[in-house]
């Protein structure tokens, strides 16, 4: 994929009309959205709109309170409880050179931070001030979810700026997350610009792997986890254990420095993947197993196996807040049977992308599961999501993956 100098975004003739949207709505909402967001916090709900508006579902409307003072530009959504997603502080046209304008200063900053990968999140909705919208390159294609129905109506237009942009060979929609249902559009999984002919080859931290844009998890892979997936290198030794491993990311990255790395997932695809990303690395130090991880740790603990490093990197326990509890016993119960299986002196990676549950949280978990396992943890280091996942302060919803390294006496 090509890179374009910073300030000579291209522009070529295209059918797709330039869709300069008109502020042809004004929404009143009541003082306390104004506080959120004076606050910097991008979202209205439909319980602090001034009544109902009558403007169509998609709109980019004017948003103020009803004494007249104007807080911005937004998208309106006639069905989620999320009404308004501000875009702009003051009246402004969400158009082609808008979008652009915004995508090429995400771009700028992701070819500052990231380095030695060509795939990343190059876009991360409200942290890079586009609400609803999610573009990850890998390689030459890109993935792209538009998540409410503004971001939506505007996708043709999105897939064109990028065009200009990047020269994708393909870009896909990955329009899969049931957050589309809440905003009363259909979900959508294709290829809609360009082709794409098979799986797509990626470089994470010097390593290669193979992608599914269209049928795997997320957008492909866990760009999420690509600075955490380089920093294990840190930490791992002796026998390791990656729990989870979808593609393989924190096996094929312990594989240099552990004696020894055994990756366990339930799905069948994601075993074979791993297993071929392992065979494309040269990495005959690591095996790929199918199972489900709650009971493979069980029938280890009993076959008396042990691991000097293990990895937890579950899928999200819950998505919803009334169900935090729930979770907080997944995750201890998913720690506790880890740490049976930990050498003297190992270290356990235990990862969350559950936003619902915090560190502090989960922390709690892990700390109730080393007094039931009655091994003492210390805390070595504490991560988050990769920079490229940039955290809006004053946006709790952009914070959502934590990643401690601990070691067990």
């Amino acid at each position: 994929m090509e890179m374009v100098p910073r300030g000579k975004l291209r522009s070529r003739a295209s059918a797709i009309p330039s869709a300069i949207l008109e502020l042809m709505h004004t929404v009143l909402v009541n003082r306390r959205a104004a506080a959120r967001v004076e606050r910097g916090h991008p979202w209205i709900f439909r319980s602090d709109l001034a009544g109902e508006p009558d403007s169509p579902a998609a709109a980019v409307v004017r948003v103020q309170l009803a004494s007249g003072k104007p807080l911005g530009t937004a998208h309106y959504s006639s069905t989620s409880q999320i009404a308004l997603r501000m875009l702009a502080e003051r009246d402004t046209l969400i158009d082609e050179a808008f979008l652009s304008q915004r995508i090429a200063a995400a771009f700028t900053l992701r070819q500052r931070i990231v380095h030695d990968s060509d795939s990343y999140r190059l876009v991360y909705g409200e942290a890079d001030f586009l609400p609803g919208l999610v573009v990850d390159r890998y390689a030459d294609c890109l993935a792209i979810q538009t998540l409410n129905q503004g971001m939506d109506a505007l996708q043709p237009l999105v897939v064109k700026v990028l065009r200009d942009l990047l020269q994708p060979r393909a870009v896909v929609e990955k329009n899969e997350a049931q957050t589309r249902s809440l905003e009363g559009l259909p979900l959508r999984s294709d290829v809609v610009d360009g082709t794409l002919d098979g799986p797509v080859a990626i470089t994470l931290n010097g390593l290669r792997f193979e992608v599914d844009l269209l049928g795997g998890q997320k957008t492909g892979f866990f760009l999420d986890q690509r600075e955490n997936y380089a920093a294990i290198r840190r930490f791992g030794r002796g026998r390791a254990l990656d729990c989870f491993t979808y593609g393989g990311g924190f096996a094929l990255h312990l594989a240099s420095v552990c004696e020894s790395v055994e990756a366990v997932d339930s799905s069948a695809g994601a075993v074979a993947r791993a297993r071929r990303n392992a065979e494309e690395n040269g990495l005959g130090n690591v095996s790929v197993r199918e199972a489900d991880v709650f009971q493979l740790l069980a029938s280890y603990q009993v076959a008396r196996r042990s691991f000097e490093t293990i990895v937890l990197d579950p899928p999200a326990f819950t998505k919803s807040r009334n169900r935090k509890e729930e979770a907080a016993r997944g995750y201890k119960e998913i720690n506790l049977r880890a740490l049976k299986l930990l050498a003297p002196g190992g270290v356990l990676v235990s990862c969350s992308c559950s936003h619902h549950v915090s560190g502090a949280e989960l922390l709690a978990a892990i700390h109730e599961a080393s007094l039931d396992a009655r091994r003492p943890l210390r805390l070595l280091e504490t991560r988050s999501q990769a920079s490229c996942h940039p955290i809006r302060l004053g946006v709790p919803e952009t914070e959502y993956l934590k990643c401690f390294t601990l070691e067990a006496a």
